[in-house]
């Protein structure tokens, strides 16, 4: 249940696997009633793809895909959940209709607001009444969650009530602490590039791709633990997921806030770790958003180029990007000159 409220909370797209009768739909409704948020339940197996795609209509002289009336409610309340039950008995056409609606948050012509999360749910295609795969394309836009429940679990429920996770126990992460995760990611992908995609051969549900690592980087950030754990392997699988947590345990970062105040700070002296000090400060430095901020870390990237200018080459680009209005360039560039010149910032 925690990892399932942290991905609502941090607005991830999230499925639950489960059997059918063990709870998922009542939770999803309980956890929506305790973040104040409406939710909206599809069910695949009874809609069309017109139902996501949107109907064609005429208006005002031109064709309008009108959206379904459960899209224009939660486009009117401006946030909420929208919770897609019973995937795996949507046939193909269904769940292709669906992509869009999980990526982009659009049915029809219709903008679903930011804040509407996705959650769906799922039987195991052999549980499910003519159920049917679940599409890679549509897989890989979800963090894939096992719902289990326990004897004990189901006691306490009927004499209690049922758990409903502690919603505020896990806030919403800063930019720069997303950043920062992104860019241990990055530097974790430069050591093991053949896991930035790795397409199933047949039916899968979590596996590595950029746009899998991006939710995984995220999930980092916003939780640790198993919870951390459970939504990373959730995102890319269990193999891919385990190496990056493994990997995140072996770091022994110094604080990016650290290293800008003293550029003598000891530096690690593998270069993935290289690679993920820098990227945690550029990320740092763009969250900061302060000129003062951009200039001090000038003298630790030029300090980087000294012993391994191709590292420092990535990071001086992301942090030139991200120069706040009016900045001025501080002497440290000129040590950079010849790797800015070869990164195309300098003619």
């Amino acid at each position: 249940m925690d990892a399932l409220a942290v991905a609502v909370t941090a607005n991830l797209p999230v499925i639950l696997w489960g059997a059918p009768g063990t709870g998922k739909t009542s939770s999803v409704l309980a956890l929506g009633a305790s973040l104040g948020l409406p939710v909206e339940v599809v069910v695949g197996s009874i809609r069309e793809p017109s139902d996501f795609a949107g109907l064609p209509v005429i208006r005002e002289g031109g064709t309008w895909l009108a959206p379904p009336r459960w899209a224009e409610r939660l486009a009117r309340a401006g946030r909420g959940i929208l919770f897609l039950d019973e995937l795996t008995t949507a046939p193909p056409a269904v769940q292709a209709a669906m992509l869009r609606v999980v990526l982009e948050r659009t049915v029809g012509d219709l903008a679903l607001p930011g804040e509407v999360r996705i959650v769906a749910a799922a039987n195991p295609p052999e549980q499910a009444a003519d159920g049917w795969e679940l599409s890679a394309p549509l897989a890989n836009r979800l963090i894939h969650l096992d719902w289990r429940v326990s004897a004990v679990s189901v006691a306490e429920g009927f004499t209690g009530g049922f758990a409903v996770p502690e919603v505020g126990a896990w806030p919403v992460p800063s930019p720069a602490a997303v950043g920062r995760a992104k860019a241990l990611v990055g530097a974790f992908l430069r050591v093991r590039p053949e896991l930035v995609l790795a397409v199933p051969d047949g039916p899968a549900r979590a596996w590595p791709s950029p746009r899998t690592w991006e939710l995984a980087a995220i999930a980092v950030a916003c939780a640790h633990g198993e919870v951390a754990a459970e939504l990373v392997r959730g995102a890319v699988g269990d193999a891919a997921g385990f190496e990056l947590l493994s990997w995140l345990r072996d770091l022994d970062l110094p604080d990016p806030e650290t290293l800008l105040s003293d550029p003598g700070a000891p530096l690690p002296e593998r270069l993935d770790r290289v690679h993920a000090v820098l990227g945690s400060v550029v990320a740092y430095v763009a969250a900061d958003g302060g000129a003062e901020t951009w200039q001090r870390a000038w003298p630790l990237i030029a300090r980087v180029a000294r012993r391994t200018p191709d590292v420092a080459a990535g990071a001086a680009r992301s942090l030139a990007a991200a120069r706040p209005y009016g900045a001025q360039l501080p002497s440290a560039m000129l040590e950079l000159a010849p790797i800015l010149r070869a990164a195309g910032l300098l003619r």
